[in-house]
């Protein structure tokens, strides 16, 4: 991939998160985190623009190795999440190619690349509680040191520097023992802007080595933690019973995992809801939505206004006035059954239908 083609994906990719509907939904990632990872380091071949006794216009080529990054960034908590990021690259150096058709020297050394980069990416909330996909990109500087390459009689080192760019695709998969915790795989495409130029003191003392803008591409894993993550709620303290002169009904509609839809079953208990209505004297029908723990919070609360719709909508179909029904949603908040983060218990994916 070219460096151009590398920034028109990256571009079209962050353009895509901000007007994709689906993509809006976004894992809330708020306030500030940390984050590190470790991997692999591809260099593709990088062409040694300007050089003495006729080696301009040849190519090297590297063997890959590590690669390592560290973090630090602010969630906006709409998805959109901006960090600090600096890197650590290493190549080895593994051949030289004078022009078209000359032939393949050794090459050996070892290069190094530094520096940091200003990034800005995206979360994107696919449905699942358990993966997280980002991208993003961002631009920065970056300094390469060689340290004593060497090819046929010529012997290369110095430190030169130049802008870069990156390219990031990446996924977060959360760790539910440890609130805040999560995996991470990325991809890294980098590139710079400019040629670098170092010394020499093999065969020709004291001249320059210009190579042309080069590429890496990382392949990570790692971790990220963010301090801000609410711990889940506590079970509601048990009230305290008190006479009510009309004292209340309840009743419970339950639903299956990530659906709103009424089963069978929800629809006999609705039916009997509407029903005993007309035999009591009240003065409003309260429906209130729920879910379990298994999705994110945002996700969560529309899942649990949209159960309570559903409902609203049935008992309005039995019979029930629709001024006096009231509807709410508290996505995973008030647990029937308390649970940790991400777990599916069926008790909780509810609607309550209070007569009062």
């Amino acid at each position: 991939m070219t460096p151009r083609r590398a920034l028109m994906a990256t571009s079209l990719l962050i353009a895509a998160a901000t007007v994709s509907p689906r993509l809006a939904m976004a894992q809330p990632v708020t306030g500030v985190y940390v984050g590190a990872g470790a991997g692999y380091n591809y260099q593709p071949s990088q062409k040694l623009v300007g050089a003495p006794n006729g080696y301009s216009g040849s190519r090297a080529f590297y063997s890959g190795s590590f690669a390592g990054t560290g973090s630090v960034g602010y969630g906006l908590g709409n998805g959109f999440r901006i960090e600090a990021e600096g890197v650590y690259l290493r190549a080895t150096d593994k051949q030289m190619k004078p022009g078209f058709y000359g032939p393949k020297l050794d090459f050996s050394g070892r290069t190094q690349t530094y520096g940091a980069f200003l990034n800005a990416l995206f979360d994107i909330d696919i449905g699942l509680p358990y993966l997280f996909p980002y991208i993003g990109g961002g631009a920065g500087y970056l300094w390469t040191e060689r340290d004593d390459s060497t090819f046929g009689d010529e012997a290369i080192h110095g430190t030169a520097g130049s802008f870069a760019y990156q390219g990031i695709a990446g996924l977060s998969l959360p760790i539910p023992p440890v609130i805040g915790l999560s995996l991470t795989a990325e991809y890294h495409y980098i590139g710079t802007t400019a040629s670098e130029k170092f010394g020499g003191h093999g065969a020709t003392e004291g001249a320059d080595f210009k190579f042309g803008p080069g590429a890496n591409q990382l392949a990570l894993l790692g971790l990220r933690y963010e301090f801000n993550v609410p711990f889940p709620p506590a079970p509601p303290p048990v009230p305290v019973a008190a006479p009510a002169p009309a004292p209340a009904r309840t009743y419970l509609v339950f639903f299956d995992w990530d659906r709103y839809d009424l089963t069978p079953r929800a629809k006999e208990v609705v039916a009997e809801a509407a029903a005993n209505s007309t035999h009591v004297q009240y003065t409003r029908i309260e429906v209130n939505g729920y879910t379990d723990t298994s999705g994110t919070p945002t996700y969560n609360q529309g899942l649990s206004i949209r159960r309570a719709k559903s409902v609203q909508a049935q008992l309005i179909a039995d019979g029930v006035p629709a001024n006096v029904i009231s509807i709410m949603g508290y996505g995973e908040t008030h647990l029937l059954v308390a649970t940790g983060p991400g777990v599916r218990e069926p008790q909780n994916r509810r609607v309550e239908i209070i007569i009062k």
